[in-house]
C-alpha cells in the first residue's frame, strides 16, 4: 500500500494563485474531488502527477519527494487528463498498443491487458475502427483504458465521465469502485453523482482552496436539518431563489416546488427533508 502526502501545496501562474495551501494524506481508496470549473482541481491533479511543479510545498510518495523518484513514480501512475491527446487515424487497438509501448509495458502483457481493458470499457466490437469515427463518450472510454494499462497503484482521473451517457457512467463508477480497494484513486469532477456512491472520502475545492473534506456521513452532518421542501407561488419562488440556495425547482401546475438549503425555515409551510450530497456541495460552495 502506498501513501501520498501533499504538504502545503500552492501553485501560482503569474500573479494568480490557482492552488492555495493544500494539505492531504491519501492511502488506498477512492477520493472524490468536487469543485466548480476553475476551482483549481486540474492544477492540483497535474501537480500530483508531477506534470506541474508546485510554487510552494511538496508531494511525497511513501516519504520521498516525487520529483526525486522519477520513473519509479511514473510507473505507479495512471492518468486520464481532462483533454487527452490521441492520433485520430489510429484504431483503438493500435492506440492502446502505442500507449503501452510509451509506458514500456512488455508486449505479451500489453496484448493481454489491452484485450481485458477493451472488454471492461465495452469497445471490443469497435477496437479496429479509427478513433476519428468515435463519439465523445467512446473516446472517453479509450482514455480510461489507457490510464489503466499499467495496472497503476495511483490512478488520477480528471473529469473522467465527460461525454458518457447514463449507462456508461454507471459502468464506469462500478469499475472505479472495484479499483479503489487496493490503490489510490483520485476522481476530479464537478458532477456530484460521479462520486456520491463510490467515494470513500469527498473533498470540495473552491477558489484554489480545500474548503471541506470528509466521508459522506460527515459531509451530510454539515447540513442536517437544513434542507427544506416547500410549495409556493411563482412570485414567492423568485423571491426565495434570491435569498436562499435552491437545489431543485419543479413546476406543479400553478405552483412551484422548491428544495432549499438554509439554516432557518424559509417559509411557514416548509417541510424538513433528508439531506443529499448535492445539498452539501451547494451549501459549502455558495457559503464560503
Amino acid at each position: 500500500m502506498h501513501e501520498l502526502v501533499l504538504m502545503d501545496i500552492g501553485k501560482s501562474f503569474k500573479e494568480k494563485a490557482a492552488v492555495k495551501n493544500i494539505d492531504l494524506n491519501l492511502q488506498n481508496g477512492v477520493y472524490g474531488l468536487l469543485g466548480e470549473n476553475g476551482a483549481g482541481k486540474t492544477t492540483l491533479m497535474r501537480i500530483i502527477c508531477g506534470i506541474l511543479e508546485p510554487s510552494e510545498g511538496k508531494v511525497l510518495c511513501d516519504g520521498m519527494e516525487i520529483e526525486k523518484m522519477g520513473g519509479d513514480y511514473r510507473a505507479l501512475l495512471g492518468y486520464l487528463p481532462q483533454d487527452f491527446g490521441y492520433y485520430d487515424d489510429f484504431s483503438a487497438y493500435r492506440f492502446l498498443h502505442y500507449m503501452a509501448a510509451l509506458k514500456a509495458i512488455p508486449k505479451n502483457y500489453a496484448r493481454e491487458r489491452i484485450d481485458e481493458l477493451l472488454e471492461i470499457v465495452d469497445l471490443v466490437s469497435v477496437k479496429n475502427k479509427k478513433l476519428k469515427t468515435f463519439s465523445g463518450g467512446m473516446l472517453r472510454r479509450v482514455g480510461i483504458a489507457q490510464a489503466l494499462l499499467n495496472d497503476p497503484e495511483i490512478l488520477i482521473l480528471d473529469e473522467p465521465t465527460s461525454g458518457l451517457d447514463p449507462k456508461e457512467r454507471v459502468r464506469f463508477r462500478n469499475i472505479i469502485s472495484s479499483l479503489g480497494k487496493n490503490r489510490i484513486v483520485i476522481l476530479s469532477t464537478h458532477i456530484v453523482s460521479d462520486v456520491e456512491y463510490i467515494a470513500d472520502r469527498i473533498m470540495i475545492m473552491k477558489d484554489g482552496k480545500m474548503i471541506r473534506s470528509g466521508n459522506e456521513a460527515e459531509m451530510l452532518e454539515e447540513v442536517k436539518g437544513c434542507v427544506w421542501k416547500c410549495l409556493v407561488t411563482e412570485k414567492e419562488a423568485d423571491e426565495l431563489n434570491q435569498r436562499y440556495i435552491v437545489s431543485n425547482l419543479k413546476n406543479q401546475g400553478d405552483m412551484v416546488e422548491l428544495r432549499i438549503v438554509a439554516k432557518e425555515k424559509p417559509v411557514e409551510n416548509a417541510e424538513c427533508m433528508e439531506a443529499g450530497l448535492e445539498d452539501v456541495y451547494l451549501y459549502c460552495v455558495q457559503n464560503r
